[in-house]
């Protein structure tokens, strides 16, 4: 039975190695015909025996390259940290740390991705070329971002305001505290509780006024007196006005002054110090109690006056 059974399962294997022959055959025609060139089937079967091992070493170095990706962005990430935690404590302005911490962990993650792209065997040269010619193309499009972007890494380093600070844009005249500062724009929150958003290009290129870049302001305030009313009782009353306010700073000069002799009045001017955050509210204070006190006094506040003539 053997013997009987021996030269079936020789036949059946000859077919079937014909078979798979004339479709090798069948195959390596087709790729002529679609590459039109002639196709070696020596180098065919070369490259079919080496794909599996190919395969293999691919998938090891995929392997390879997700765990240095992802051991890549934790360093990345403690970097960051470690940058935050040392900046915040010398104290450094918020709105630098993050633009510093953001630009750091992009810069980082760029050179991980051509790292991983090197090591696959791709051109990174080719690649920088690209993207070079692509930046281009993007920054003609762009020109009024990259222009705030600009006057955003300007305002950061240079910090001609902070967080806090009360500013007026001296070319529009907006004005408010500075609630944040990003790459772009910068946020001001007015006194009446608007948000206005000011493009750093032209925040970067204009004239402000920073209201509390220092500790402490001068209040001046100028009033007028009629020409009839003695000096040293308006000084007195005035340096006493001076006094009675909370936030005055003691160790600071207050001065009153004459500051003009005027057609109507003689126009009296006081001067005081105050910590930065109680300016308003202690100019106001003292206007109202300069008013009262002057009253008080019975020294009156003349207005413009015109004498007419008339010819007989």
């Amino acid at each position: 039975m053997l013997l009987t059974i021996m030269p079936a399962f020789l036949n059946a294997s000859t077919i079937s190695s014909s078979a798979l022959e004339q479709g090798t055959q069948e195959t390596i025609d087709k790729l002529s015909e679609v590459t039109g060139q002639d196709v070696d089937p020596g180098a065919l079967k070369q490259f079919f025996d080496e794909l599996p091992d190919k395969a293999t070493r691919l998938g090891i170095r995929v392997v390879i390259a997700v765990i240095v990706i992802l051991v890549s962005l934790q360093v990345i990430r403690t970097i960051t940290k470690v940058m935050r935690k040392s900046m915040e404590r010398t104290k450094v302005d918020e709105s630098t740390i993050h633009f510093m911490c953001s630009f750091v962990g992009i810069a980082l993650k760029i050179i991980l991705i051509f790292g991983v792209l090197a090591a696959f065997g791709m051109d990174t040269a080719s690649i920088v070329a690209i993207l070079g010619s692509a930046g281009v193309a993007i920054g003609l499009a762009v020109q009024g971002s990259l222009s705030n972007l600009a006057g955003g890494i300007m305002i950061l380093l240079l910090k001609p305001f902070r967080l806090g600070d009360y500013i007026t844009e001296d070319n529009k005249g907006h004005e408010g505290t500075v609630k944040e500062i990003s790459l772009f724009n910068t946020k001001l929150i007015t006194p009446d509780n608007k948000i206005i958003v000011l493009p750093n290009g032209s925040l970067a290129n204009t004239s402000l006024t920073n209201a509390t870049g220092n500790d402490t302001r001068m209040i001046e305030i100028k009033v007028g007196v009629g020409y009839s009313t003695d000096i040293r009782l308006a000084r007195k009353v005035l340096e006493k006005a001076m006094e009675e306010c909370k936030w005055t700073l003691n160790d600071r000069e207050r001065v009153v002054f004459v500051d003009n002799l005027g057609e109507s009045s003689i126009t009296l001017g006081v001067r005081c110090w105050v910590r930065a955050e109680h300016f308003l509210s202690t100019k106001w204070e003292l206007n109202e109690k300069i008013k009262t006190s002057l009253d008080e006094a019975h020294i009156e506040i003349p207005f413009p006056q015109l004498d007419v003539h008339m010819k007989q």
